[in-house]
């Protein structure tokens, strides 16, 4: 396979892109929307779509579904990059020290950390008004993730885990949606969290490959460094357990068969990364990671068409 344009001698790799839309800003605007990572959506979309899989098996489709689904897409936005700016605060320090992250706003001084707390403010500002369109027991466990939210920039200092900390937080909408859909937790509530975690742990190790040799230098730890060389049968099993556990929660909600047909295009998805990962070519894994928003869409359907 030929070098990727990002990976080629001379060129470092990067995921920031000053172009498209972000290059037509007003120049005072661009540091926030890099902060917040506006200009690279697909994190967001990984927020969101275990929400929209739980509102989507809580019950039957219907109008307060959509209503639930805009709702948890704009949070998800607001929050994902409410979240960036809390890691970013945290890592300006260790951003520096690696190449993909140190043209970063704060890294690079191109904001200073008031400017950074002040957009923060703004951002959980939206965030409480869509929170406050939620019934009461999900407005509690919004309230909740706030607390992994602050503390997930943390783990990667304290363990070789800090995927599983991604997973307990990025899959937080899992039980949030459904309670908000269904006004309670239950067993298959459970499973959505469970599956949703495995599958964050399995692709932010793939992502987190692109980080591994400046990681180690400077001593932050993540699975992708702990799982080294075995890393492709391991995220294989970590997608397999996804896939099992969305399984048993569309077989305890009686789903169509349209269901499984929906599920097996997304474990398809899944396992191909893991056959095609090459943990020596950050471009591929970068390009690995982002078909997981394809990937999750895909059981979002799934759940949809399993009422038919």
């Amino acid at each position: 396979m030929p070098p990727h344009p990002e990976t080629a001698p001379g060129k470092p790799h990067t995921d920031i892109a000053l172009t498209g839309w972000v290059a037509r800003l007003p120049a005072a605007f661009v540091p926030y929307v890099l902060l917040a990572r506006f200009d690279r959506p697909v994190g967001a979309w990984l927020l969101f779509l275990p929400g929209l899989w739980s509102i989507l098996l809580a019950g039957f489709p219907d109008w307060e579904s959509l209503r639930l689904i805009v709702l948890f897409f704009i949070g998800s936005f607001v929050m994902r990059g409410a979240g960036c700016v809390v890691n970013d605060m945290w890592d300006r320090d260790l951003d520096r020290k690696v190449t993909r992250t140190a043209g970063r706003p704060l890294a690079s001084g191109a904001l200073r950390m008031r400017h950074a707390a002040a957009f923060l403010a703004v951002l959980l500002a939206i965030g409480l008004v869509v929170l406050l369109q939620l019934n009461r027991l999900a407005q509690i466990l919004g309230v909740c993730s706030l607390v992994l939210v602050a503390l997930y920039p943390l783990a990667k200092r304290v363990t070789w885990w800090p995927q599983l900390m991604l997973g307990l937080t990025f899959g937080w909408g899992a039980p949030m949606g459904y309670a908000a859909r269904a006004g309670a937790l239950d067993v298959q509530a459970l499973l959505l969290y469970l599956a949703a975690i495995a599958w964050i742990i399995g692709y932010d190790t793939i992502y987190a490959h692109q980080d591994r040799e400046d990681d180690a230098l400077i001593g932050v730890r993540s699975t992708a460094r702990l799982f080294g060389q075995y890393s492709r049968p391991i995220i294989a099993l970590f997608y397999a357990a996804a896939i099992a556990l969305l399984a048993a929660a569309g077989a305890l909600a009686g789903l169509s068969l349209l269901f499984w047909i929906g599920l097996a295009l997304f474990a398809a998805i899944l396992l191909l990364q893991a056959y095609l990962l090459d943990i020596d070519d950050p471009a591929l894994c970068l390009r690995l990671f982002k078909l997981n928003r394809e990937a999750g869409l895909m059981a979002g359907f799934a759940f949809l068409i399993g009422w038919l």
